[in-house]
């Protein structure tokens, strides 16, 4: 198994999210403090209010890629029953740039969990042209899957998932 998909396995974000795929570009998320998302590492919600960067190295400027952020525990982990909870969607991104270049179709939603540990996954695919995709009518009961065959997106190419849990007042400080 790849070094870069296992986390994404043992997530539980493949199954899950997204069908097993082969990661064939590399992108980076970089919240504001500079802190770069890495496979289950922990964000404070207060860290992660802004979007991130989110660069997509590789590839060139002739292909175009869609950006698709979910938090696949709402309400709560054991009982995610509005899986997944759609909170940014970027199209048309250039290949060798990050997703400023893009187009957004939903508008970045920070992160705010209130029960448990959740999941918070980017996911990016590469289109086979430049191309509208369709918004969904709700952020709740989005799924990441059928975003992707909807828009004839096909597998992923990249992944990357981080955690984050309430943060009581306590923790800000």
């Amino acid at each position: 198994m790849s070094r870069v998909l296992e986390p994404l396995v043992v997530g539980k974000v493949i199954g899950e999210v997204i069908d097993n795929f082969n990661p064939t570009v590399k992108m980076t998320a970089i919240y504001s403090s500079n802190k770069q998302v890495f496979n289950g590492h922990e964000f404070f919600p207060s860290a992660v209010v802004s979007k991130p960067r989110v660069e997509v190295q590789g590839g060139d400027m002739r292909f175009f890629f869609t950006l698709v952020m979910t938090d696949p525990d709402v309400p709560g982990p054991s009982d995610p029953y509005l899986r997944e909870h759609l909170h940014w969607i970027v199209t048309d991104i250039p290949g060798t740039t990050d997703a400023s270049f893009g187009r957004e179709v939903v508008s970045y939603e920070s992160p705010k969990p209130n029960i448990g540990i959740h999941r918070f996954v980017l996911v990016l695919f590469k289109q086979k042209r430049r191309q509208a995709v369709t918004p969904p009518s709700s952020r709740d009961y989005f799924s990441t899957r059928r975003f992707a065959a909807e828009n004839d997106l096909g597998l992923p190419v990249a992944a990357v998932y981080f955690n984050a849990q309430r943060e009581t007042a306590a923790r800000r400080r």
